[in-house]
C-alpha cells in the first residue's frame, strides 16, 4: 500500500518486481530502496527491483537503511535522489516506516519545517514524535 507523504514523495512496503510496471503507471519517476537484502526469507533483491524499474525507464536508488540507524551519508543520498528525480518518487523497506523516517530527515536538513514534515508523516500514518529533536536540529542548522 503506497502512502502518499506529499506532492514528490511516497512510501511503501516492500515492492516486488512485477508492482513496478503499476508503479510506473501511477506517475512514479523513481524508486528509493531503503531495505537491505536478506532481511528476510523470499525477500526481492534490490537488482531485481532495479532491473524491473530500468526495463520500465525508472530512476532507481538504493539506500538500505540497517537496524543501526540513520547517518548523514543516507539522509545526503535521499536529499540527492529526491532531487534528481524528473518526478515523484516511491520509497520503499519492509514497512515504509525507515522509507518515512530518512525522507524526514532529509527534508529537515534541506530546511524544511519539521511541523509540516510531521504533520504530512502523520497523515500518512507514521509517528515521527520521537524524531522530532533530530528534525528540529536539522532545520536549524540549516537556517
Amino acid at each position: 500500500m503506497i502512502r502518499i507523504l506529499n506532492e514528490s514523495v511516497a512510501v511503501a512496503p516492500q515492492i516486488r518486481p512485477e508492482d513496478v510496471a503499476a508503479i510506473k503507471a501511477a506517475g512514479y519517476a523513481a524508486i528509493v530502496n531503503n531495505r537491505p537484502d536478506g532481511e528476510e526469507p523470499n525477500q526481492p533483491t534490490g537488482d531485481a527491483i532495479r532491473a524491473a524499474a530500468e526495463d520500465q525507464g525508472l530512476a532507481y536508488t538504493a539506500i538500505p537503511v540497517t537496524p543501526g540507524g540513520f547517518s548523514h551519508e543516507m539522509v545526503d543520498q535521499m536529499t540527492q535522489a529526491l532531487v534528481e528525480a524528473k518526478g515523484p518518487v516511491l520509497a520503499y523497506c519492509r514497512s515504509g516506516t525507515r522509507s518515512c523516517n530518512l525522507w524526514a530527515l532529509a527534508a529537515a536538513k534541506a530546511g524544511r519545517n519539521p511541523t509540516l514534515i510531521v504533520m504530512q508523516a502523520e497523515a500518512a500514518g507514521y509517528d515521527l514524535s520521537g524524531l522530532r529533536p533530530t528534525l528540529e536540529s536539522l532545520a536549524s542548522a540549516k537556517g
